[in-house]
């Protein structure tokens, strides 16, 4: 029943306690469908809401509206204790600090819980929370959907061998940092000095150190082959498979043409880096013959047929949900699905006939996809191709493989792509250029080098034709009134968009904010600064002011991209998000076998969603430790040496600098900077001195000496050679927005003279040259939104 107040508008107290009593599920037009107000009352319901925002009664979050910081209904979180009463508390595994401390979440446990409902301290659990009244510190009760995983008490690290035989441990996790474990030599198993071993803790003492026992060596810490297993272990990545699911995968047969469109005479092809493992995507494109799109092309992508081999409840599909996707090291790969699966029966190697599931875009002369089509198919790949010989070819330099490829297949591919980025340039997505490096080893598994890949038009063809795929997944399954999982991405917060124009304001750049918030405006910025010294600054500030690109069941567009509907439907193999979306097509369009279920609801997905969200953040942790601890390793025996770099992060603790030729990142702490103190100015991300105004900012280059370098931790220790700027007197130079005026004299916090004056200034030293707390060595780095 609508709830419109008989005497004007409803009042702001009406409107937060509808919003509270909705977390999560609330948008301008349900607050105006609830009191039952018509377009023209949207303008001022519109205004309010902005008051709101603006004095932090309600947060904008997913195009919908919650109290600040509120959890969404469905979380991944992890059990950390119990409170005074005895009942569980849990935190999310995901938050952001920006937000402040995570909130707490009190568990209630029903007299006759669910099987697969029963969680203890230290599990990992999917929530259904609610707002709670109660102000004991726990704003949230919850209770348990699915308990993800069980905590357990082994722990990683290296054995440090005694005289007599046993040794220690000391953890990896720097969590753990300080917390040696006591092992005895009957426990030591044939652990060696130096060894990375998995322990089980055996008992703890009053006082002293616990006791473990060696339960797994997985090989030496001299060797970087050792490397990406203290990620995989560190975050409980599952590296094996079930028999069962191994089973399931040795008995699978390839596919057929049984229920399936013939495409083996489409010349389809697989563009991929030099690598690749498995190749799971192919695409192919010819001049459309239809009268009425002169111009236009035909488009063809087809996926590797996942769902027919991983059924819906198998125990491969129980598998690959557990890992969520694929994770990449440079040493190795842990796969979503076993090697029968992905590097074999859907890999789509050349002249093989293999299933597919393909869809077909017609794209008009103006570069706009005019309408697409999914077809179930068997298709034979007609080569196999790497993104620099593609280009090679395009660029008048062929081989024996592209040079009969040249004109049949690749100039089509080029000549729809030329089309496609006329509607690309149009939608103007969100334009950043953050070179990526990529680690190259040695056969015996050592860094041999550190390359920036080229980036070629091989590579953006084969990403737009991918992006029009998974846009046409999402309007398809959208059509049919399928449930579906969406690849999201946020629009930027208030606070953040407001940081950036702040920080833009020191460089002289005017960002505007008029209306709804687009890509076109970052864009706009982006493209000032093209070719200007500090262009890397900008573009490392602009992603850190960027949302987090994550899955759900709930669609609120693609920021990044500047898309409303998206999902990732390109890579079932390695992304169980894409798995759903190809069952779910083949529901919808009745292809055959592998359906979603018809009792998979969206309360079901969103619980997926959360989950995949979190796996594919634990990946991106792994990937990015193991660089950092491989890098550390490779430039161990270099300790002083000197580099050169960029400044990519400023804290109170420090400076974190980016070396050019490796892409390492490293800490100089705040109390090994110049002769004096430095203040954090968070606006100018900058240390900037209190007595000379010397200034180091995020995005300077500077010359930097090796002091230190811990390869278990994946930590560097800088030491600053290069001078900073200096402000010019007149110019703000602190934290705190002081200006220099005379020489020991004015109205800053750190001029005047008198007792109380130099109490004052004693207590601000004091503070400001605080020892930094204990880190790992890297910047805060920017967030995947793709």
């Amino acid at each position: 029943m609508k709830r419109k107040p008989d005497h004007g508008f409803p009042g702001r107290d009406a409107i937060v306690a509808f919003i509270r009593a909705n977390p999560g599920k609330v948008g301008t037009r349900e607050i105006a469908r609830e009191f039952g107000l018509k377009n023209a009352d949207r303008i001022e319901l519109k205004r309010i809401l902005r008051e709101l925002a603006d004095d932090g009664t309600v947060a904008k979050r997913r195009r919908k509206i919650h109290e600040p910081a509120a959890l969404p209904p469905t979380v991944l979180a992890d059990i950390t204790g119990r409170d005074s009463d005895g009942e569980l508390i849990a935190t999310p595994a995901e938050w952001d600090s920006e937000d402040g401390s995570a909130p707490k979440i009190r568990i209630e446990t029903p007299r006759r819980p669910k099987p697969g409902t029963t969680a203890g301290v230290g599990d990992r659990a999917l929530l259904h929370v609610e707002v709670t009244d109660e102000h004991d510190g726990t704003p949230y009760r919850g209770r348990v959907i699915k308990v993800i995983d069980h905590g357990r008490a082994r722990i990683l690290g290296i054995f440090r061998k005694n005289p007599d035989g046993g040794g220690r441990l000391i953890p990896v996790d720097k969590k753990q940092a300080g917390r040696e474990l006591n092992i005895a030599q009957p426990d030591s198993g044939d652990a060696e000095d130096g060894d990375l071993i998995s322990v089980d803790l055996i008992r703890t003492r009053g006082y002293g150190l616990a006791s473990a026992r060696v339960k797994e060596r997985l090989g030496s810490i001299a060797s970087e082959k050792a490397i990406s297993l203290i990620a995989i272990n560190t975050h409980d990545i599952p590296q094996v498979f079930s028999s069962s699911a191994l089973r399931e995968a040795e008995d699978a047969r390839p596919a057929t043409l049984q229920g399936r469109e013939d495409w083996r005479d489409v010349p389809l092809v697989t563009i991929d880096p030099p690598d690749a493992k498995d190749h799971d995507d192919a695409v192919h494109a010819e001049v459309d013959s239809d009268p009425n799109n002169k111009g236009g092309f035909i488009v063809h992508v087809a996926i590797a047929d996942v769902a027919y081999y991983v059924r819906p409840g198998s125990a491969l599909d129980r598998d690959a949900l557990q890992r969520g996707n694929s994770v990449y090291f440079p040493d190795r790969v842990v796969p979503m699905l076993p090697e029968r699966i992905s590097n074999n029966l859907c890999s789509l190697v050349p002249g093989e006939p293999r299933g597919a599931l393909a869809v077909r875009m017609v794209i008009g002369a103006d570069g706009r996809k005019r309408s697409h089509s999914f077809h179930r198919v068997l298709m034979r790949s007609a080569a196999k191709l790497n993104y620099a010989q593609a280009q090679a070819a395009i660029d008048g330099r062929p081989d024996d493989t592209t040079g009969p490829l040249l004109d049949p297949i690749l100039k089509p591919l080029w000549s729809a792509y030329e089309l496609v980025k006329l509607a690309r340039n149009e939608r103007d997505p969100l334009d950043l250029d953050l070179p990526e490096r990529k680690i190259l080893l040695k056969p015996d598994g050592t860094v041999d080098r550190v390359i920036v890949p080229q980036r070629l038009d091989a590579h953006r063809l084969i990403e737009e034709f991918m992006i029009l795929a998974n846009v046409a997944a999402a309007e398809m399954l959208e059509k049919k009134a399928l449930p579906l999982i969406y690849r999201v991405h946020d629009e930027p917060s208030q606070e953040k968009v407001h940081n950036l124009q702040e920080f833009l304001k020191t460089l002289d750049l005017p960002f505007t904010k008029q209306g709804a918030l687009r890509p076109t405006q970052f864009n706009r910025v982006l493209a000032q600064v093209a070719g200007e010294d500090y262009e890397p600054l900008v573009n490392e500030v602009v992603l850190r002011s960027q949302a987090q690109a994550e899955y759900s069941a709930e669609n609120y567009g693609h920021f990044g991209l500047n898309l409303r509907r998206y999902a990732h439907f390109t890579s079932p193999i390695r992304r169980y998000a894409d798995l759903i979306v190809h069952r779910a097509l083949i529901r919808a369009l009745g292809l055959g076998e592998g359906a979603l279920p018809t009792d998979e609801s969206v309360e079901t997905l969103a619980e997926i969603a959360a989950q995949i969200s979190v796996t594919e953040r634990r990946a991106m942790k792994a990937e990015r430790e193991t660089t950092d601890r491989l890098i550390a390793h490779f430039l161990a025996d270099r300790i002083g040496a000197s580099f050169q770099g960029r400044i990519s992060g400023v804290t109170r603790a420090g400076l974190f600098v980016k070396l050019d030729d490796t892409g390492a990142d490293g800490l100089i702490p705040i109390r090994t900077i110049g002769s004096e103190y430095f203040n954090y100015d968070e606006a100018r991300h900058a240390l900037i001195g209190t007595r000379s105004g010397t200034m180091y900012r995020l995005g300077d280059v500077v010359d930097v000496r090796l002091v230190e370098a811990a390869p278990v931790a994946g930590a560097l220790r800088f030491e600053l050679l290069s001078d900073g700027q200096t402000i010019p007197r007149g110019r703000k130079r602190d934290g705190v927005g002081t200006e220099r005026r005379s020489a020991g004299f004015g109205k800053g916090p750190n001029k005047g003279s008198g007792k109380k004056a130099h109490k004052e200034r004693k207590a601000r030293k004091k503070k400001d040259r605080k020892p930094a707390k204990p880190t790992s060595g890297k910047s805060k780095r920017g967030k995947s939104w793709k």
